[in-house]
């Protein structure tokens, strides 16, 4: 029971710095680069499939962060990247660009995030490997 007690802490840990990071990033976006399209939160979500990729890759057996422990693990794959990706913004900048009568905008949106996003977590395990390989 305290093990899992512990595993949500951090978990919510990581989830409340990955989700600061997001926002200061939209911040940064709204600020210097204004625009309808939510490309904040398409960037977040390619980066951060990009990042988790190779921090898959990394904690396998015999990869260099494999002897983190199982609760640092998850505090950052679960908590920090689930914190600063998310689909759930995703989701409703989707629908709200419907309403809007955005449909191009919103139908471009789904495809670069779902496709961006497959390919970045793809290459971010690729990466990885070639950075630390077996052996």
């Amino acid at each position: 029971m305290m093990d899992s007690v512990l595993a949500i802490a951090w978990v919510g840990v990581g989830s409340a710095l990955g989700g600061m990071m997001r926002y200061a990033m939209t911040l940064g976006f709204e600020r210097w680069m204004p625009s309808s399209f939510p490309l904040a939160t398409l960037t977040a979500n390619v980066a951060g499939s990009f990042v988790i990729g190779c921090l898959a890759m990394w904690v396998q057996d015999g990869e260099p962060l494999a002897h983190l422990s199982k609760h640092l693990q998850r505090c950052l794959m679960v908590g920090v990247m689930g914190g600063f990706t998310t689909f759930s913004s995703f989701s409703l900048q989707t629908l709200e660009l419907m309403q809007k009568g955005q449909l191009t905008s919103a139908i471009l949106n789904m495809v670069l995030s779902l496709l961006l996003c497959l390919l970045a977590v793809a290459w971010g395990f690729k990466v990885a490997k070639a950075w630390y390989p077996l052996g």
